[in-house]
C-alpha cells in the first residue's frame, strides 16, 4: 500500500495557493503567470508556485474559469537551459506539485541543467479548485473502488456500491466534475505552455500520465519537444480505463513468480514458503480461507482481513518490490489467526477529494456498460482464468452508474506526427503491464522508441528499472538522442 500512500499524502502536503470552490472569472487567453512563495514544508526554497486560470469547459471559454495550482524550478544552467520539461502525474487523482522539488531533483544534472521543472495539480485536485463526491466512508476503501467481487464472484453487491457512489458524486460533485477528463487536461497543460512562453515542451509521464503525454502529442503533435512516457497504459478507445483495469489480470501473473521467489529464498526473515512454487497455493488458500472467515482489524477500512483485502494488499505489494516484506508479513499474520497494524491512510478529506477527481476522468473519457449481465460474466471468466485477481478486473467501477455521457469521444493514438517519443516499460509491472505498453508502442509506429527493462515495479526510471534503461532515458532528455531501434535493458 505504499505506492498509493505515499503519492496521496504528497497531495494533501504539498500545495501552493488554495483556490476552494469554483468561482467564476473573466475568459482569457493564457495570461504571464504570477509566481510566489509555495505553501506546505519540505520543499525546495527554488520552487515557484502560481496559479493558471482555465475555462471549466473549453467549448464555453466566456463561462466559469478555474485555477490550477502549478509549480517550477528553473533551470540550474540557464546557458544550456533548453526549455520546460513538465513532470505528468498518474493516477487519475495524482499531482506533481512537489515533483521539482522531489522526483525532479533525482534526475541527472545534464537534465536539471537543460530544462525549467514544471509540476501541477491536475483540474479539480486541491490546491487547483476542487470537486469532492461526499462519499460514505466505507467507499473510500480500495476494496471499494476497485471493484472486488462478492466472495461467491457475485456482482450484485458492486453495482449497488457503483450507483450508490455514481448518486454521491452527481449530488455533491457540480459543474466541474462533468468536465474532468483526459482530453481537458491535455488541453490545460497546452494552456499552461502558453503562459510559461514555450512554443514547444518535453514532459515526464509515468503511469496514467502516460496516456495524459500520449493524448498530448495526439491534439498537439508540432508542440511536442522530448517526450518521455514511463510505465505505460493500453490507449484502447473503446475501453481506456476499462482496459487499464482489466490490465491486473496479467499484471499480477507477469508479477507473482517475481514475489514468490523472493518469499521463499533461504534467509528471507519474511519467508513464507520453502519453495517458490508453494506460494501461490499458499496465497489463494489463505483468501480462500479470509473470505469465510474475516478477522478483526482495527483501525483498517474496512475494520477486517477479509480475502479481497488481502487481494489489495498485493496489488499494492507488488507496485514496489520494497513493498513485498509488507505482503510477505500479512500473510504470515493472518496465517496465525492475527493482524500486523493497519496500514496508514490518508485524511478522509484527501481520499473525497483524490476519489472525485479520479471518478470524474475515468467515467467522463469513456462510456461504460450499465448491465449487471455484462459485469458478471467478465467475472465470472476472469475468476477461472486468473484466480489471483478473483474477477476484479473485469468488473463494474462506478462508471457503471455514471450519469452524465462522455461529452466527447476518446482519442485515437496514431502514428501521425513528429517522432518524438521515447518509452519505457519494466517487463514486470502489476499496474500498467508490458502488453499494455506494446500496444502504446504500436499505436504510436514510427513516432516512438520503446525500452524494455527486465525489472519489476511500477514507475521504471530513477524508480524501479534498472541503470541500462535509466541511462536511455537520460541521454535522450539531455541530448536528444534515442536508441536507433527498441531497445531491451536486461
Amino acid at each position: 500500500m505504499k505506492q498509493l500512500t505515499k503519492s496521496l499524502v504528497r497531495i494533501a502536503v504539498v500545495s501552493g495557493i488554495a483556490l476552494g470552490a469554483l468561482t467564476p472569472l473573466t475568459a482569457s487567453a493564457a495570461p504571464a503567470l504570477k509566481w510566489g512563495k509555495c505553501a506546505g514544508g519540505g520543499l525546495d526554497p527554488r520552487q515557484r508556485c502560481a496559479v493558471l486560470d482555465v475555462p471549466i469547459d473549453y467549448a464555453d471559454p466566456g463561462g466559469p474559469h478555474i485555477g490550477i495550482a502549478v509549480s517550477r524550478i528553473v533551470s540550474e544552467k540557464p546557458a544550456a537551459r533548453r526549455g520546460a520539461l513538465f513532470l505528468i502525474p498518474g493516477g487519475p487523482g495524482g499531482s506533481s506539485l512537489g515533483d521539482p522539488s522531489g522526483k525532479g531533483q533525482k534526475l541527472p544534472q545534464e537534465v536539471r541543467d537543460a530544462y525549467d521543472l514544471i509540476g501541477f495539480a491536475p483540474r479539480g485536485l486541491a490546491p487547483s479548485t476542487s470537486v469532492d463526491c461526499g462519499l460514505a466512508r466505507g467507499d473510500l476503501a480500495l476494496t471499494a473502488s476497485r471493484p472486488w467481487p462478492a466472495a461467491d464472484g457475485s456482482v450484485d453487491a458492486t453495482m449497488a456500491t457503483a450507483r450508490r457512489m455514481a448518486e454521491a458524486c452527481e449530488r455533491n460533485g457540480g459543474e466541474l466534475i462533468k468536465h474532468l477528463s483526459t482530453r481537458n487536461e491535455a488541453r490545460d497543460l497546452d494552456r499552461l505552455r502558453a503562459a510559461l512562453g514555450e512554443r514547444r515542451i518535453s514532459a515526464w509521464g509515468v503511469s496514467y500520465g502516460t496516456y495524459v503525454g500520449a493524448v498530448y502529442a495526439e491534439m498537439f503533435p508540432g508542440r511536442t519537444d522530448r517526450f518521455v512516457l514511463d510505465s505505460n497504459d493500453d490507449p484502447d478507445p473503446t475501453r481506456v480505463a476499462r482496459g487499464w483495469l482489466a490490465g491486473y489480470e496479467q499484471g499480477v501473473e507477469d508479477t507473482f513468480p517475481a514475489f514468490a521467489e523472493w518469499a521463499s529464498a533461504p534467509g528471507n526473515p519474511d519467508r513464507v514458503a520453502a519453495t517458490a512454487a508453494e506460494v501461490r497455493p499458499e496465497f489463494l488458500a489463505l483468501a480462500a480461507r479470509l473470505d469465510r472467515e474475516p478477522l478483526p482489524w482495527p483501525g483498517a477500512n474496512p475494520a477486517e482481513l477479509n480475502g479481497n483485502m488481502l487481494r489489495q494488499a498485493m496489488l499494492s505489494s507488488f507496485a514496489d518490490p520494497d513493498s513485498f516484506p509488507a505482503l510477505a508479513r500479512l500473510m504470515l499474520a493472518a496465517e496465525k489467526g492475527t493482524v500486523p497494524p493497519a496500514p496508514a491512510s490518508p485524511p478522509d478529506a484527501v481520499l473525497q477529494n483524490v476519489s472525485a477527481v479520479g471518478a470524474g476522468t475515468l467515467c467522463n473519457d469513456v462510456a461504460w456498460p450499465t448491465s449487471t449481465a455484462v459485469y458478471q460474466k467478465g467475472v465470472e471468466e476472469s475468476r477461472a482464468k486468473f484466480p489471483l485477481t478473483a474477477g476484479m478486473p473485469r468488473n463494474a467501477m462506478l462508471c457503471a452508474a455514471w450519469p452524465y455521457p462522455p461529452q466527447e469521444a476518446p482519442t485515437v493514438i496514431t502514428d501521425r506526427g513528429p517522432s518524438t517519443v521515447l518509452l519505457v516499460q519494466n517487463e514486470r509491472d502489476v499496474n500498467t503491464p508490458v502488453a499494455g505498453a506494446r500496444k502504446l508502442r504500436e499505436a504510436l509506429g514510427r513516432r516512438a522508441v520503446m525500452v524494455t527493462v527486465n525489472s519489476t515495479g511500477h514507475d521504471s526510471y530513477l524508480a524501479n528499472g534498472n541503470a541500462c534503461g535509466d541511462a536511455a532515458v537520460t541521454r535522450y532528455l539531455a541530448t536528444g538522442k534515442r536508441p536507433a531501434a527498441d531497445l531491451y535493458c536486461r
